[in-house]
């Protein structure tokens, strides 16, 4: 038997949220544990439950999905997120990939479009528009450093900017208010963004395109 997912509904629309928690529930493999309008209680959720499944807004009312998504991903790894969005998917669709979403879909897809998805996911698989595929995304993850830029978010930046500058570990868990195991995680998505393995060879690669003048993060 087919394990049941947990699901979290973090949207800016209590209505909407209840109409998804329904369709989603005559799903008797999807059980839906929570739904939440901040930014914050979203994140608080997904630390608690870890959930298997978050449908995520994009436009949240107190913020957009790309910080709230790496913050998620840092407490639970593991969970697909589907950001749900009014906005043009297509332009969002590498930046959100790159910080951890499993797929992108519009508010107006229909009910079946949004299980096929899910569908998709618990065998290891995402979906996109074919109107997206006619437009020609490809390549999804064009090589950052051939457009002279590192592939690294704001925070992520942030965090590097303050190793460089001999600040503890310990210390930027403070001033950006999370964990130290939370920067441990940090690191290692820096690590992997960078195609390097350790501590030095990250500082001498983000040095040489600091001092390039060139553009950290998307």
């Amino acid at each position: 038997m087919n394990q049941v997912w947990r699901v979290v509904i973090v949207g800016s629309h209590p209505t909407s949220m209840l109409g998804t928690k329904l369709i989603l529930e005559e799903e008797k493999q999807l059980s839906v544990l929570g739904m939440v309008s901040s930014s914050q209680e979203g994140i608080r959720m997904v630390g608690e439950i870890v959930p298997d499944l978050v449908l995520l807004d994009y436009r949240l009312p107190d913020t957009t999905a790309e910080t709230v998504l790496e913050q998620m991903k840092l407490l639970s790894p593991e969970s697909h997120v589907i950001i749900m969005t009014d906005n043009d998917g297509l332009s969002l669709l590498q930046a959100l990939i790159s910080r951890g979403a499993s797929g992108l879909l519009s508010k107006q897809a229909s009910p079946f479009q949004l299980m096929h998805m899910i569908a998709g996911l618990r065998e290891g698989v995402t979906t996109l528009p074919l109107e997206w595929v006619k437009q020609g995304i490809w390549p999804l993850t064009a090589s950052a450093m051939s457009e002279g830029g590192l592939p690294l978010s704001e925070t992520e930046t942030f965090i590097m900017e303050r190793i460089v500058q001999g600040i503890t570990y310990d210390k930027i868990a403070l001033e950006i208010e999370v964990s130290r195991r939370s920067i441990d995680n940090y690191l290692r998505k820096i690590y992997v963004k960078l195609g390097v393995s350790t501590r030095a060879q990250a500082i001498e690669k983000y040095a040489l395109y600091t001092h390039q003048g060139r553009q950290l993060y998307a």
